[in-house]
């Protein structure tokens, strides 16, 4: 069985909810992902800002040069995450849906890091390619 916990990949530098709109795009950008996780100083995962959720706040900020938006009051609270032990296949059955495309992995409520929509479709074509059953 292929697990979240042989595709974590770890994020250089995740949000913070204390950081500015113009300094969590920046990071979310030079990470090449769709949206990062927030975290605490124990690294415990504390939210989710995503692309989608920063565009509003970038049109109303660049509108009129406000960046006073935080990633606090931007991000989910509450964001869907995996543990290590989750199957690759449930996680690609929940993404199929309107979900989101990127998954925090913790352990314990700490970040250990990132899988995509992307990493599974990669392992799931490399299965398909090796006739690997994965289920």
């Amino acid at each position: 069985m292929y697990l979240v916990n042989e595709m974590i990949h770890p994020v250089i530098t995740p949000l913070r909810p204390e950081m500015n709109l113009s300094q969590a795009v920046d990071l979310i950008l030079d990470a090449d992902m769709t949206g990062l996780p927030v975290v605490d100083d124990h690294l415990h995962v504390v939210g989710f800002l995503s692309e989608h959720d920063c565009i509003p706040f970038l049109i109303k900020g660049s509108y009129h040069c406000d960046s006073r938006a935080l990633v606090a009051d931007m991000m989910h609270k509450q964001p869907l995450t995996v543990s290590p032990g989750d199957s690759i296949i449930d996680l690609a059955q929940m993404m199929m849906g309107a979900k989101p495309k990127v998954y925090p992995v913790i352990r314990e409520g700490v970040l250990l890091g990132v899988i995509t929509r992307g990493h599974i479709m990669r392992e799931l074509n490399h299965a398909l390619k090796t006739c690997k059953t994965v289920a």
